[in-house]
């Protein structure tokens, strides 16, 4: 050991903890570049080919990694000045001060235990008195510390949110997101759970960096004026060297985080599809195959949970020994959520994967305003599709289509929507009161909307337009559909796609809503088996599933069928 000591002087550890370093920067520059070298023909290929299964980008700390980071931080501190600048330089100005208040706690703690060692009870007593004087300023400055990281978590979360929703209910975005896209799902953990702890990695990313650092660059110095060099420089050696290794060792935990938040969303997606459709479930007695989906989805989280359990017991040593490395890595894998989020943002309105072919030839349907038409043909011969191409939530990839605008063009689907809200919003949906006042339509006009559709006695009921219920549940399916039909009558457009809106509605019922829509001139695109409708409609379109169609007029001649 002696032989070995003589060449552990302070000049040898500064120069080998230098060439480390100096190494180290080498091979995360080559990585980075590798990295975007790679990058860059997934780009390529993503814009000229269709995307393909693959492996998806691993989770790590490198030099694109701090790239979108920086993106998203511009979005959580916008300006220079802002509230949460404030708050990043109260964290900053706390976690200074506590470093120092540790430095002294430790100075004062050594101080007590050499009087208590040396029997001195003059400097016990005083030594004792300066640690109680001080617990109460060292408790204030820890409280202020806890209360800036909670309040710029809030503030962060506040920020990202505001932003993703922006983007995700931009245009049509959302639905493609949940129809048109699969490369992200479970959306409502994206932007529930998972911004939030993404907010919350950040932050303490920011406290347990910069603290350390701090601390590492104080107790040097310190360690450097009482006994030289030497020591500081063979601890960050050895530091140094284990943090490398034990980052490398700890890599997988960033990717099992991720499958994680998948198994979790995979999780809360069943329950929730279960709520959401159990009266589709009762009505077919599903609740035995419901049961074992949510079983087998349940136990693949557990298997989960516990394979990460057993690997943690080897890793557990890790733990204290790298601090900011778990911290980097865990801002990393939330980023793999927000990155392919960010990506969709931008390129979801411009991409989409699947091309629906609708019908193969149709060449030329000119419909004029007044000349209503009935579109009909078997099960999945494309009505619907047609339609979602109307109100441009598919995209047209082939040919061109000349439609009013969007304004002008009012969907009724078959599943009335029920926002939540006052009798009123069911009728003005998707306009609010503000809109309904700046139109001129008071209550009394929406009261005859309602009795247009048999509707009035609903109003009578809940003696009030201001009347917040439950409508999904309150409502009948006959009484929804008629609402969905009041709805129209309140926004008039020049033209109406109605997507069998009234196949609960009684005959009679619905004879009275198809005249009052010629009446008030509406015309109307028609999705319905039913013959009483015919009878509404000059024209008809017939599409056969198989790329066929016929458009021809309504004639007594015209051989009618449906239910």
């Amino acid at each position: 050991m002696a032989a070995i000591s003589k060449y552990l002087t302070a000049k040898n550890s500064a120069v080998a903890g230098g060439i480390l370093l100096v190494l180290y920067f080498l091979k995360q520059r080559r990585k980075s570049y590798l990295m975007r070298e790679i990058s860059s023909q997934m780009e390529f290929s993503v814009r000229v080919t269709p995307q393909k299964d693959g492996k998806k980008d691993r989770a790590a700390v490198d030099k694109l990694f701090f790239i979108r980071i920086s993106r998203i931080v511009r979005i959580m501190v916008p300006r220079l000045f802002c509230r949460e600048t404030w708050y990043l330089f109260l964290i900053a100005v706390m976690l200074v001060t506590r470093t120092y208040c540790d430095v002294w706690m430790i100075q004062n703690g050594t101080m007590i235990e050499s009087a208590i060692i040396g029997r001195s009870t003059k400097g016990f007593k005083k030594y004792l008195f300066n640690f109680i004087t001080a617990m109460p300023v060292i408790a204030l400055v820890n409280s202020f510390l806890k209360l800036g990281l909670n309040e710029l978590k809030l503030c962060f979360r506040v920020r990202l949110t505001k932003h993703l929703y922006d983007e995700y209910l931009k245009g049509y975005t959302y639905y493609k997101m949940g129809n048109l896209d699969n490369r992200i799902a479970n959306a409502d953990q994206l932007l529930t759970q998972d911004v939030e702890k993404f907010c919350n990695s950040v932050v303490d990313l920011y406290s347990n960096l910069s603290k350390p650092l701090l601390d590492i660059g104080l107790y040097i110095f310190k360690l450097t004026t009482a006994i030289g060099a030497q020591g500081p420089a063979t601890m960050m050696t050895y530091l140094l060297i284990s943090g490398l290794f034990l980052t490398r060792l700890r890599g997988p935990i960033g990717k099992m985080t991720v499958t994680e938040q998948k198994y979790e969303g995979e999780y809360r997606y069943v329950n929730s599809r279960l709520i959401t459709n159990s009266e589709e479930i009762a009505f077919y007695n599903g609740n035995v195959r419901e049961k074992q989906t949510i079983h087998s989805t349940f136990k693949k989280l557990c298997d989960f949970f516990l394979y990460i359990s057993h690997l943690q017991l080897f890793l557990f040593f890790s733990r204290n020994c790298i601090f900011i490395s778990h911290n980097c890595i865990f801002v990393s894998c939330n980023y793999n959520f927000f990155s392919q989020l960010w990506t969709c943002f931008s390129h979801l309105r411009l991409f989409s994967k699947w091309i629906f072919l609708i019908i193969a030839t149709l060449n030329l349907v000119i419909v004029k305003s007044g000349a209503n038409v009935l579109v009909c043909g078997p099960n999945g011969c494309g009505k619907s599709s047609l339609f979602r191409v109307l109100g441009e939530l598919w995209p047209l990839f082939g040919g061109s289509l000349t439609k009013p605008e969007r304004g002008k063009l009012f969907y009724v689907p078959q599943r009335p929507y029920m926002t939540l809200g006052t009798l009123r919003d069911q009728v003005i949906y998707p306009d609010t009161h503000e809109d309904q006042k700046k139109k001129g339509i008071s209550d009394q006009v929406l009261k005859e909307y309602l009795d247009n559709v048999q509707l009035g006695h609903i109003l009578e009921r809940e003696g009030s337009w201001d009347m917040v219920q439950d409508w999904m549940d309150v409502l009948s399916g006959g009484e929804k559909q008629r609402m969905a039909m009041a709805r129209l009558f309140y926004h008039i457009p020049q033209f109406a796609i109605l997507d069998e809106c009234t196949s609960a509605v009684s005959v009679d019922v619905e004879d009275y809503i198809y005249s009052h829509c010629k009446k008030v001139g509406i015309t109307l695109f028609t999705v319905s088996h039913r013959k009483s409708l015919w009878k509404h409609h000059k024209y008809y379109l017939h599409m056969d599933g198989r790329g066929n169609y016929e458009f021809k007029p309504i004639t007594p001649e015209t051989v009618e069928f449906g239910s």
